[in-house]
């Protein structure tokens, strides 16, 4: 199953960044003390407990996976492809699907490491899914956005003139 990007990854995104000096030991320890209380993703709590921030984030796992880094708020989605990943997925996993081509879906997410997400989308979309890499905030901002186009109400008959 799946091509040789997905055997690459075995390190998680908190190792990725203490490597890369990017944050120490105690700041992954304190991060995952809170995770095991509070639950999120690694890269998340990280910025939320403010030991590195989202840009830094996305830029160590570009470096590590050779991922690409996709600013989303300059990119235009494809209205249609958020009726193929439901919202809970897209905020579960904070991850947008930004193109699709044949059968190859290109999302963006915060963390490309997570690779249950990416499997559990392959199955759900039968396409292959190619990864780009993209901050949570442009993330959350760009599924606020693209799922949240509500379709306009159908047009009400007009009200019967009153005698």
């Amino acid at each position: 199953m799946g091509g040789m990007a997905r055997r690459l990854i075995t390190k998680r995104i908190g190792e990725v960044l203490l490597e890369r000096g990017i944050i120490n030991r105690k700041a992954l320890e304190e991060a995952l003390a809170y995770q095991k209380q509070h639950g999120g993703l690694m890269g998340q709590v990280l910025i939320r407990l403010g030991f590195v921030t989202e840009e830094g984030v996305a830029l160590a796992l570009t470096a590590q996976y050779g991922f690409p880094y996709l600013p989303l708020d300059s990119y235009e989605i494809d209205e249609g492809l958020t009726e193929i990943l439901p919202e809970r997925i897209a905020r579960d996993y904070c991850l947008i699907p930004i193109d699709r081509i044949g059968n190859a879906l290109t999302v963006a997410m915060a963390d490309p490491s997570n690779v249950k997400a990416v499997e559990e989308i392959e199955l759900l979309t039968k396409c292959v899914v190619q990864t780009f890499v993209s901050t949570p905030s442009d993330i959350l901002k760009a599924i606020d956005k693209y799922y949240h186009k509500a379709p306009a109400p159908p047009p009400q008959p007009p009200e019967p003139p009153k005698e």
